[in-house]
């Protein structure tokens, strides 16, 4: 009665362990599903054919699991001063070396799949992950730290609206109150994945700008008004997509 729980939980362990399940923590799935199924999901509702919506998930997938594996990468060593972090890297359970291999080979997949949505979606998306790894390193300890998540965001309508199937796809530009929605949506959900580490990150002398609307308001306060703002955010878009489009 004892010994088969127990086999099983070291079974559990074990598998919790390997390096697939290791590089899946270290790739932020939640934010990558959440992502990725949000411009699917736009990519249906604008009309888009099966394997052109299917496309679309996996080149963003593909692209938030690289952005995730490069965040914990920048942030390992600050993240192991405070054991157990709950992330593979920091806790010494996934070797440095093997995200850098699995980022190289995520950065190789994403550039040909981003492509065949269109040379221009292609583009527009793989500026929107270069935007977030330069926002990995810089602007995120200060006031201006929502702007690579704007910018980034922005060009989220710019890759469905130009997307299509194979190289040779074309398309029109995006509206542009989506543009502007998409980047205030962006700050929205920065705030959102700040929420959670707000405290670690006082400690550590970080002044981004959740932090100190936190500091001035509560944290609270804050999830409630960044919650509000995204929705609204959300809405907005779905009420301007269905009256004028994705596309000019």
């Amino acid at each position: 009665m004892t010994t088969e729980p127990l086999a099983r939980r070291e079974r559990r362990r074990a598998l919790a362990h390997t390096t697939p399940v290791l590089l899946l923590r270290a790739a932020h799935p939640r934010q990558a599903v959440i992502t990725a199924g949000g411009l699917a999901i736009a990519a249906a509702i604008s009309g888009r054919p099966g394997r052109e919506v299917a496309l679309v998930l996996a080149t963003v997938l593909v692209g938030q699991a690289v952005l995730g594996w490069h965040n914990d990468l920048v942030d390992r060593r600050r993240d192991a001063s405070r054991l157990p972090s709950g992330k593979p890297l920091a806790d010494g359970y996934l070797d440095p070396g093997t995200a850098w291999f699995a980022l190289i080979c995520g950065v190789l997949l994403v550039v040909p799949l981003s492509i065949q949505n269109g040379v221009t979606a292609g583009a527009a998306y793989l500026a929107s992950v270069g935007v977030g790894l330069v926002g990995n390193v810089v602007l995120r300890n200060g006031w201006l730290s929502w702007l690579p998540w704007a910018a980034a965001f922005a060009l989220y309508p710019f890759f469905l609206s130009y997307g299509g199937w194979g190289g040779a796809a074309t398309g029109e530009p995006p509206e542009p109150v989506l543009v502007a929605l998409a980047a205030l949506l962006g700050v929205g959900v920065h705030v959102l994945c700040a929420l959670p580490g707000l405290v670690a990150d006082h400690e550590d002398g970080r002044r981004h700008l959740p932090l100190r609307i936190a500091l001035r308001i509560g944290a609270t306060p804050l999830l409630v008004l960044a919650l509000a703002w995204t929705v609204l955010a959300v809405a907005a878009m779905l009420v301007v997509g269905n009256s004028v489009g994705l596309a000019q």
